[in-house]
């Protein structure tokens, strides 16, 4: 795996002052012990409340330098990557931040954590600090673990104990809430597509292409068990049968949705979707997320906790903070739905269902032809562009074979806005918008003059208008435009012919002046076809073939 670092030595310490130059001035620092001992704290702290203490191994960021900040943690002491901090690091901690009333230590189940923040609790102590500690445990991965790990859940605790700090109450108390919260009333589960990469060391992925695993740790630990790769909905419904039966049927619960490293935005609010949506979703009040909260490097997976809501811990998780990375919690809602304004019928009443035999079959194999080359398109595309030409093709023939017994197919310029309509609103990015623009233009000329290859040439010049792209641009105007040139003649094969030349002639064109190909090297660009060429050149090939 490919990672962006200096040396690995430095990471940890390089990521830190990475978080506290992009802070905002004066709410963050570092003590002067850095590098051996890695504290960030916060820079207006007084000791005059309760200080929070969190930490553990690097790694899981924004956890745990991020949450350091006003009404959350006092202080975060780091390890490096996945090791916990010493004892001498934590003891720094407690030294620097604890006053008159007191610490808490907010520690994940590891054995190294607890070890590490155990000792440096107890040298406090002896040192005159009044210190409590709080051990948090709540993924329920493993069935009758004596010693559960702690994981994401973990941050209900540092909001908790931050916001009971925050109000000024005593050691007794912010520890009390903390523990009651940690004490079975928080429960997590993760599922992820891949391990995670630690930068510097050799990476070995140990699930298969079509593999998941459910239950694994933050550090990357193997998971209870792997699943085949499947719809999120069955993976969401399999860790909700899971998380369910730990959970107080009666109550209701805050959910968070924790991105474990390198899930996309977009899967992440599909994830989101397919949880609230499942009976799991009739038991939340609270979400938080979906967000990278604590994260397992780039792991490619997700983990769900829950904790169980009263008056007072609903107060706690939903009160305004200072730190950026801590996602503000919203009351569940339903989808707010607004009536989108109606149009009256299009050109022609185009919005009135006739029927051609001969139009019908054309239009039909045209979009199943392009439907078919989705994957072939991508590929294409995937070499020049983005590699979505294919998909946006075939979900604009999809939708325009869903709306065919709606088409005015017995009135070619109605047909043709209609098809202007469609794709104009279904098929997305520039090439959608470039076709809508042909095919309204090329109804407005049609109904003005039944002439269909007259209509047609009068869409390319109004697409290539906006658009903007000329023959010799490596575009699908290199295919289209010999085509209709060919047409005007009233030669559909010679017009395929011409299409098909055109798309070949795109790969000796070594630079591209129009569309996301022109942001890619000569290198890349030689002797690959523009797949949007392409498409064009099939469509003119079954159109011939039905001839």
């Amino acid at each position: 795996m490919k990672h962006f670092f200096n040396r690995r030595e430095n990471i940890v310490t390089e990521a830190l002052d990475g978080l506290l130059l992009t802070s905002s001035k004066g709410r963050l620092a570092r003590l002067d012990s850095f590098p051996d001992i890695k504290v960030i704290l916060r820079a207006d702290w007084d000791k005059s409340k309760v200080a929070i203490i969190s930490g553990g191994g690097a790694g899981h960021e924004p956890s745990h330098a991020g949450f350091v900040g006003k009404g959350m943690l006092t202080a975060a002491v780091s390890g490096e990557i996945f090791a916990s901090p010493s004892v001498d690091a934590v003891l720094t901690a407690i030294r620097a931040v604890a006053g008159e009333k007191g610490a808490l230590l907010i520690v994940k189940n590891y054995t190294g954590d607890r070890l590490n923040f155990g000792l440096a609790a107890e040298k406090a102590r002896a040192e005159g600090f009044d210190v409590e500690m709080v051990i948090v445990a709540d993924d329920i991965a493993i069935p009758e673990i004596n010693q559960p790990r702690g994981v994401a859940g973990t941050l209900f605790v540092h909001k908790i104990a931050g916001y009971h700090a925050e109000r000024g109450e005593d050691l007794k108390t912010v520890a009390a809430h903390a523990a009651a919260a940690a004490a079975g009333d928080i429960v997590s589960l993760g599922m992820s597509l891949s391990t995670c990469s630690v930068p510097g060391q050799a990476h070995e992925d140990r699930l298969g292409e079509n593999e998941g695993e459910l239950g694994l740790g933050i550090h990357g630990e193997p998971g209870v068990e792997r699943i085949a790769l499947q719809p999120v909905a069955d993976i969401v419904s399999t860790m909700v049968a899971r998380l369910s039966p730990a959970l107080r049927e009666e109550a209701s619960h805050c959910l968070l949705i924790n991105n474990l490293g390198a899930v996309p935005p977009l899967e992440m609010t599909v994830i989101a979707n397919a949880v609230l949506s499942s009976p799991l979703g009739r038991r939340v009040r609270l979400i938080i997320g979906p967000a990278p909260m604590m994260t397992a490097l780039n792991m490619n997976g997700f983990s769900l906790s829950l904790i169980r809501l009263d008056t007072v811990r609903e107060a706690a998780l939903t009160a305004a903070v200072e730190p950026h990375a801590w996602m503000p919690a919203v009351e569940r809602h339903e989808i707010q739905i607004i009536a989108a304004p109606r149009t009256s019928a299009g050109l022609n009443g185009a919005a009135i269902a006739g029927d051609n035999l001969r139009n019908r079959r054309l239009i039909t194999a045209l979009c199943e032809h392009l439907i078919s080359q989705e994957s072939e398109l991508n590929r294409l595309d995937g070499r020049v562009g983005d590699g979505d030409t294919g998909s946006t093709v075939a979900t604009g023939a999809r939708s325009v074979l869903a709306r065919l017994d709606t088409l005015p197919l017995d009135r070619p310029a109605a047909t043709l806005a209609s098809l202007g309509d469609i794709l104009g609103t279904s098929m997305g990015g520039s090439s959608g918008v470039l076709l809508s623009i042909f095919f309204t233009a090329a109804a407005k000329a049609m109904a003005d003059k039944a002439d269909i290859s007259a209509a047609l040439l009068a869409g390319l010049d109004r697409m290539t208008f906006y658009g903007g792209a000329a023959v010799g641009d490596r575009t699908m105007v290199d295919a289209l435009s010999p085509a209709l040139q060919a047409l005007a003649s009233g030669d559909v094969a010679a017009a395929a012919k011409a299409a098909a030349a055109g798309a070949e002639s795109t790969k000796a064109m070594t630079k591209a002046k129009a569309g996301r190909a022109s942001y890619v090297g000569e290198r890349d660009l030689a002797g690959v076809a523009d797949p949007g060429a392409v498409a064009v050149a099939g469509a003119f090939g079954v159109a011939a073939s039905l001839a």
